[in-house]
Parts: C-alpha cells; structure tokens; sequence
C-alpha cells in the first residue's frame, strides 16, 4: 500500500509542480505585486489597498467589467441552448451524424485571433455588400456601434464553442438508459414529456459542466475582443482583461493593473463557485 501511495505521487509530482510553479507562485507574487508601486521591474514601496481603491474609481474598468457581465450572461444561455440543440441533432439516428459532428467542431480548433480577423472581414465587407445590395440598412457599418460590436462578439463566441459545448452534452445524452426512453414511448409520452422529464433531469450534470466553462471562457475573453473590435468605438466594447493588459502594458501601470487582475480573478471565482454549487445542488435534488 506505501508503494502505491508512493508511485501514486511520483506520477502526479510533475502535475502539480508545473501547477504550481505556472499557477499558484505567480498568483502569489502578483497578489504581492499589486499592494506596491511594482514598475515591471522592481517594487520599492508599499501602497497599501491604494491600488485597489483607484480600481473602483476607474471608470473604464466599470464600464468593462459590466461590458463583460452582459456579454457572459448572453453567451451562456445561447451557447448551452445552442449545444444541448446541436448536440439532440447529432444523436438522433441519421447517416450523417459523424459528418455533422466534425463540422459543428471545427471551429472550435481555429485560433481566436484569426477567428476575429474572419468575422471581422464578414461582419465589415460581406453584411455591407449584402445590405447594399438587398437595401437594409441595418447590415451596414457593423462593428461601428456599441450595439452591433456587442453582437458581434456574441456571434463569433457562440460560433467558435458551440461545438464544443455539443461534445459535452453529446456525452451525457448517449449515456441515458435506452429502456426508459422505450418505456416512456410505451406509456404514450409524446417527444416534448420525454426530453422534459426524462433527458433534461438526466443531462444536468452536463449543465454543471458546460456553464462553469462557458462562464470562465466568456469573461476572460482577450484574443478576439482585440481582432474583432479592438475595444472600438471609443472602448465601448472593451472587455475585462483588455482593460487590463491596456492598463499595465500601454499605460505602464503595472501594479495598477495587477490589481485589477486580482479584483478580476475574485469575481469570477466567486461567480464560478456559486454556480457550481447550485447547479450540484439541482443534481442531487433530481
């Protein structure tokens, strides 16, 4: 049993070595960081919680921070709606299940970066041509308003995951019981009482899953915030972590916005852990 328990660590120590020297030690230091004046290079004072009190009266940090808020709550539901969807597609009994799964995923496997570049020309050059040539305005000059930045990113984000989303569910929706979907049919329940009380119940561990990661992807999003609008116009579209990279490495405000990380980090934790909780909550009451 020692020998186990021995071989046991030795196969995890690289794991949690490269966690902690990746993770846990930076997160420390820049906790550390964060209280001081920190340049990048040095930290030769103190500050106390200054830092963090001019991060709460930095009012592009606020309009980030609920920027970023809006933008979670509206992915989260559109892309769990959209995977658990694509996810009943793909499991039904058609030939082309394996086909459709692949491209439902492949967009996942592209970079955010290049990604925001394609939407970018779509949203600019391709809803313009068609909106000329179709007459609606509404299709012009997208991305150059708040609103249409908004859902821009939005559509690129549900885009991008929803694939991977349906992988999850797809997972949970192969593993119910073929016998109580049969019995079901048998006692005359009709396709809308099955997935009710039936898949919904028995797939909620999925929803755990799929909304702790839809939650953390879509409040850290960087990569294509920045190829898609770049924060424009005027940083009405700017996001959470672009305030911060701006804040530290544009206005070389290091420590300033290594505070702002750790207000960051804090929220969404709290955010993440609450909704774990009572979604594990849902599952054991079911």
């Amino acid at each position: 049993m020692r020998n186990r328990d021995l071989s046991f660590w030795l196969f995890l120590s690289p794991v949690l070595l490269g966690l902690g020297l990746v993770v846990i030690v930076p997160l420390i230091i820049g906790i550390y960081y964060s209280f001081t004046d920190w340049n990048g290079l040095n930290a030769s004072q103190f500050l106390g919680f200054e830092n963090y009190i001019r991060v709460f009266q930095d009012e592009s940090f606020r309009s980030a921070l609920w920027f970023t808020i809006k933008f979670s709550v509206v992915t989260v539901i559109l892309l769990n709606a959209l995977g658990l969807g694509l996810a009943i597609l793909v499991t039904r009994n058609i030939k082309s299940n394996n086909f459709l799964r692949t491209v439902f995923f492949m967009p996942n496997l592209i970079g955010g970066l290049i990604l925001g570049f394609i939407w970018q020309f779509i949203f600019i050059s391709v809803f313009d041509d068609i909106g000329k040539a179709l007459g609606i305005e509404a299709l012009s000059g997208w991305l150059s308003t708040t609103n249409t930045g908004f859902w821009g990113l939005v559509i690129l984000t549900c885009w991008q995951m929803a694939g991977y989303i349906m992988i999850i569910y797809i997972a949970y929706l192969e593993s119910i019981p073929h016998d109580l979907i049969e019995a079901a049919q048998i006692d005359g329940a009709n396709s809308l009482q099955r997935f009710k009380n039936i898949t919904f119940p028995l797939v909620a561990p999925a929803f755990t899953v799929s909304m702790f990661l839809t939650l953390s992807n879509s409040f850290k999003i960087y990569d294509q915030n920045l190829s898609l609008t770049n924060g424009g116009p005027f940083d009405s579209t700017q996001m959470v972590a672009m305030d911060i990279v701006k804040t530290a490495f544009t206005s070389n405000e290091m420590a300033l916005g290594q505070a702002k990380a750790v207000v960051f980090f804090v929220i969404v934790a709290l955010i993440a852990i609450t909704q774990v909780y009572y979604n594990k909550k849902r599952e054991v009451d079911m």
